[in-house]
């Protein structure tokens, strides 16, 4: 058994850790507040925007112009992987490595093979692994999260969607977490080019014939491209507010963890002093016996 020098060391030590553990529970509650109303007010904007994006391009699916449409053979893919720039919550990072890893190993094995596959990452926690686990990465993108913003995120998107029209690459998916609520963030893989045609029921597709002004060549050249863009910008907001939706979490956890250590700690100190005590008092009483004989 260990003594009680040790064992106070111990204490003292655990429960600093559960006032730092604590606090950036509290820092991660408060920041997430923020990132959920930022998803909450972008989400139905985007899907809606999504939806007619869908729709729109599904009239077009002949029309040249619309390159983001168009469908190839897929020979070079380009995968973008969304995770953080900070650890401490949980399993929230290496999620996106084991997915990005699955996605090239399983669905687009044959490009992998012949060295067609690209990674681009976003997050230093996440570009880290991928090096670790000897996957190369085309360009890693960690300052878009340091501060989330259209602008740079935009600049992104542009430079993906023309490496896509040039046929740089033939298929490009994002993987990310997509924030439910605090607790829970959905592992995701979505594809972002060439655009999916919007998948609606029956009632939906009847309010899908669009009129539109001025023309389909002028939807085309402008709002594709900035829907893609606020697209990606949803992505990366869905995936910060997942990422401090996971760290609260995990704080939360480490938390009481080390308060029921703590616990057992002062069980095991509380019984090491008993022991100590009686110790004393025997040798005490075996002392006062010594001197009578």
């Amino acid at each position: 058994m260990a003594n009680l020098k040790e064992i106070r060391t111990r204490i003292v030590s655990v429960q600093g850790t559960r006032q730092i553990t604590s606090a950036m529970k509290m820092v991660s509650a408060a920041k997430l507040r923020k990132a959920q109303d930022a998803i909450i007010q972008m989400r139905p904007y985007a899907v809606k925007l999504q939806e007619i994006l869908g729709n729109l391009s599904e009239s077009l699916e002949n029309d040249h112009d619309n390159v983001y449409t168009v469908e190839r053979d897929i020979k070079r893919v380009l995968i973008l992987a969304i995770s953080s720039n900070k650890g401490l919550c949980g399993a929230f990072n290496s999620n996106i490595v084991k997915k990005t890893i699955e996605l090239m190993t399983k669905h687009y094995w044959q490009q992998k093979r012949e060295s067609q596959v690209d990674v681009i990452s976003v997050g230093k926690k996440g570009t880290d692994l991928l090096h670790s686990r000897e996957i190369k990465v085309l360009e890693s993108h960690n300052e878009i999260l340091d501060s989330l913003d259209f602008t740079d995120v935009a600049k992104l998107a542009s430079k993906i969607m023309d490496w896509f029209a040039d046929g740089t690459y033939d298929e490009v998916q994002i993987v990310y977490n997509q924030f439910k609520n605090a607790a829970i963030q959905e592992l995701k893989i979505e594809q972002f080019l060439p655009i999916l045609p919007a998948v609606t029921s029956y009632q939906d597709q009847i309010h899908a014939d669009y009129i539109l002004e001025p023309s389909k060549e002028a939807i085309v050249k402008d709002l594709i491209p900035k829907s893609l863009k606020i697209q990606l910008f949803k992505t990366l907001l869905d995936s910060n507010a997942s990422e401090h939706g996971a760290r609260m979490t995990a704080m939360h956890k480490a938390t009481d963890n080390a308060s029921e250590l703590i616990k057992a700690l002062q069980l095991e100190y509380n019984k090491a002093r008993q022991a100590a005590i009686t110790t004393e008092i025997l040798e005490i009483v075996g002392g006062a016996e010594a001197l009578k004989g």
